[in-house]
């Protein structure tokens, strides 16, 4: 499926970080291939993180016990959404790939993001019992990470401080994306860009630029950092369960 429409979802609080100009460079390098480009830029619309009964106009069916996906699949299929919600939801919907574009904060995407995740990705309208993974309802869109961390690629391997970099995104890019059914792309990562030189920050722009062109075609990059399956996940925990387990008997 060919990419001509893609929506970014931007979240940094400055224009003039790296995550800006990763940002720009998508678009820029988008739009000269034809490709129509919105971006939700969630600091400058203040984007409301926290999802409550005022993302639903009007009254809602149980107030003495509110139930936020119950409520809000009711009011997506009414129309009683909020106003911020219904902007989302047009904009992803004509999407055929979606971008994340983020500082990781705490392992994980900053809680404005997550915010868009909880509010836009409705159940009745991102997903149902019925139509999930291989089956969701968002199996013919595309999506990726594309994030800046703060520690080094030797951090996050296996056997790093921080562990393996395929477990960290496991909830986002299988518990959140591949849930609702996206074909899920390996993530663009920018190892600690404010640790290295301006020169090393240039590299890293300019093979994200590289990648863009390439029509976004599933890829593995060297750590893999795409969709584990199963099996695959289950080594990976095993391996940091016996190693684990080695450093005490060691350390005893």
């Amino acid at each position: 499926l060919a990419v001509t429409k893609v929506l970014i979802v931007y979240a940094h609080q400055s224009s003039g970080s790296f995550n800006a100009a990763a940002k720009d460079a998508a678009v820029d390098v988008l739009t000269d291939q034809s490709c129509t480009v919105e971006v939700s830029d969630l600091y400058a619309i203040k984007f409301k993180a926290t999802a409550t009964a005022e993302d639903i106009t009007g009254d809602v069916k149980n107030a003495d016990h509110f139930r936020y996906a119950e409520e809000t699949k009711l009011a997506w299929e009414e129309g009683k959404l909020c106003a911020d919600i219904t902007e989302e939801q047009r904009k992803l919907t004509q999407a055929d790939l979606i971008i994340f574009q983020f500082p990781m904060y705490w392992f994980t995407v900053p809680a404005i993001m997550k915010g868009w995740i909880d509010r836009v990705l409705t159940l009745g309208y991102a997903y149902t019992p019925e139509k999930r993974y291989s089956q969701g309802l968002f199996k013919d869109k595309k999506a990726m990470l594309s994030f800046t961390t703060g520690s080094q690629e030797s951090m996050f391997s296996a056997d790093g401080i921080n562990g393996d970099m395929n477990v960290t995104l496991w909830p986002l890019q299988n518990g959140i994306l591949h849930y609702c059914g996206f074909q899920v792309l390996a993530p663009q990562i920018f190892w600690a860009p404010s640790h290295v030189p301006s020169e090393a920050r240039s590299t890293m722009l300019t093979r994200w630029r590289t990648r863009l062109l390439g029509q976004f075609v599933p890829q593995t990059q060297n750590g893999h950092y795409g969709i584990f399956t199963c099996i695959e996940l289950y080594k990976v925990l095993k391996k940091h369960y016996m190693v684990n387990k080695s450093n005490h008997r060691n350390e005893s």
